[in-house]
């Protein structure tokens, strides 16, 4: 069945306790939080620093993954190393949905994702948690399409957006750091460009799917 782009009346009646939520789950999946200087205690509030990381065995440089592996034996280490994060992810999501933070998100960013990616405000926590983490952000976009609240376009729209850049915070300031010494531009300005574009790329995901493969989603 279809969704509808019309919404129920009580998907719009928020309070101020549920725009409290959407401001604190934003800053928790932001990553704003993550290294403020002087301020470490911040981190105790931040999703990644929460995630953690683990350890290496005595004195080797590798996890419990190790390295090397192959095949579905490597693959299973792999995805059982995602699950902390994901859980993580999913449970605060259910906190914050709990005091209407998606509610809040739906009536503010729904005038703004609407025009310009055609996608509902709901998905903007989604959104905002892949600019740190690329596994928690597609683990709340799979809870949205198996809730049935995003349409298959929809999805596939958000997947272009999360896919380009993805982790954009994390992946930037620990693998880009290295050449920050090098830039002669401010070092803000590649990370706003990175985010720019992530924009472009789901813009030119929908122009697609609304006209190479329109007759694809003529029934949903």
């Amino acid at each position: 069945m279809a969704l509808e782009h019309n919404e129920p009346t009580n998907e719009w009646n928020v309070g101020i306790g549920a725009y409290i939520a959407l401001i604190f789950a934003a800053l928790f999946f932001s990553g704003l939080f993550m290294k403020v200087e002087g301020m470490a205690w911040l981190g105790a509030l931040d999703f990644t620093t929460l995630a953690g990381k683990f350890g290496t065995i005595q004195e080797a440089k590798g996890t419990f993954v190790g390295s090397g592996g192959t095949s579905a034996k490597g693959g299973f280490l792999f995805a059982l190393s995602l699950v902390p994060t994901v859980m993580l992810a999913l449970g605060m999501l259910e906190i914050f949905s709990h005091y209407g933070a998606i509610r809040a998100a739906h009536k503010l960013l729904t005038p703004l994702l609407r025009p310009i990616l055609d996608i509902p405000g709901r998905t903007g926590l989604a959104l905002i948690t892949d600019l740190q983490s690329t596994d928690a952000g597609a683990a709340l976009t799979k809870e949205l399409r198996d809730e049935n609240q995003i349409t298959k376009k929809e999805l596939v729209v958000m997947c272009a957006w999360q896919y380009s850049g993805a982790g954009m915070i994390n992946n930037y300031f620990a693998i880009g750091s290295a050449l920050f010494s090098a830039l002669t531009v401010p070092i803000l300005l590649p990370l706003a460009l990175i985010f720019i574009f992530k924009f472009i790329g789901a813009i030119g995901a929908r122009f697609v799917l609304n006209t190479v493969y329109k007759k694809d989603f003529t029934h949903e």
